[in-house]
């Protein structure tokens, strides 16, 4: 594993060791254990899409780990000024051991990996979020003991998401069921790999594909970059809320997981974000620790170069 660019890039083996790295990590930190794994290395922080967990928590995991986040605003670097993204990935290459990058084509983040010579992390693109699947599945994994066999179920948009957990589950074991409005499904990548799995539901109905999950998971709809669709979007979404009823179809001990930020009243009711707290704020927690793991997991080997 050089990278993490995308979910279909690893295999269930390679997602276990980095769950089971996370764990880990994150007793040590509970029990005050230090784990500097990457003292004196450096991570670029590209972003060209701003974020409240996703800056925080890389910059706070890469401190734990004894390195140095640097914050780099895509705004502010010669790529934004028109800069081949090609040149930009064999200069950071020679200052930097790791990239962390925001942004909103992945063709962009798999072009860093291919020009440049340290590894890349993909924070989140357009067609994927590889980083919050990776702590999904560790909180679901913490809470319900393990993976296979567990039936998921994702209401919403098919964006960056609903492709990435579409992989994750059907990678580690699990089933799911997605419901989506018409013309708002998942890439047609995703929908090639899921054919092979007897596990995956592309459905329209929310009830129809929370019945019986063990888990239930929703995203805004109207992501960044999207805010001049968002009235559209609103009147296409209408009834695919996570809501009481919807997750009366569930099994009665469902877990609810939202990426945050969440828009209460419109992809999920307060009054469900409100009783599942405890776990939608554990799968934020888990984003610093599972993103701690894949740092190390890329990082450290560069210490024998």
């Amino acid at each position: 594993m050089k990278h993490l660019l995308k979910l279909l890039d690893l295999s269930a083996e390679e997602i276990t060791d980095i769950l089971n790295l996370a764990d880990q990590l994150k007793y040590e930190q509970k029990h005050k254990i230090a784990h500097h794994h990457l003292k004196g290395m450096t991570l670029g922080m590209i972003f060209a899409k701003a974020s409240t967990r996703t800056r925080v928590s890389f910059e706070v995991g890469m401190y734990q780990l004894g390195g140095l986040p640097m914050y780099l605003s895509a705004s502010d670097m010669q790529i934004g000024r028109g800069e081949p993204i090609e040149d930009t990935a064999r200069v950071l290459s020679r200052y930097l051991d790791g990239i962390m990058i925001r942004t909103f084509d992945q063709e962009q983040v798999e072009d860093l990996a291919r020009y440049g010579s340290i590894p890349v992390i993909n924070a989140l693109t357009d067609f994927a979020h590889p980083c919050q699947v990776l702590a999904d599945l560790m909180t679901v994994r913490e809470m319900k003991g393990s993976l296979e066999g567990l039936k998921a179920c994702y209401i919403g948009d098919g964006n960056n998401m609903m492709n990435s957990l579409i992989v994750g589950c059907l990678k580690m074991g699990m089933s799911i069921s997605v419901a989506c409005p018409p013309g708002y499904e998942p890439d047609e990548t995703i929908l090639a790999f899921a054919k092979d799995y007897p596990g995956f539901n592309l459905l329209h109905d929310p009830k129809q594909a929370a019945a019986d999950a063990d888990v239930v998971f929703t995203d805004v709809w109207a992501s960044m970059g999207q805010e001049d669709e968002a009235e559209r979007r609103r009147q296409a979404f209408a009834g695919y809320q996570v809501n009481a009823e919807v997750l009366a179809a569930a099994k009665p001990d469902a877990m609810v997981q939202h990426c945050l930020p969440a828009h209460r009243g419109e992809e999920i009711t307060h009054e469900v974000l409100e009783a599942h707290a405890a776990e939608i704020f554990e799968e934020a927690e888990n984003r610093l620790h599972a993103q701690k793991a894949v740092l190390v997991t890329l990082m450290q080997d560069r210490r024998k170069m």
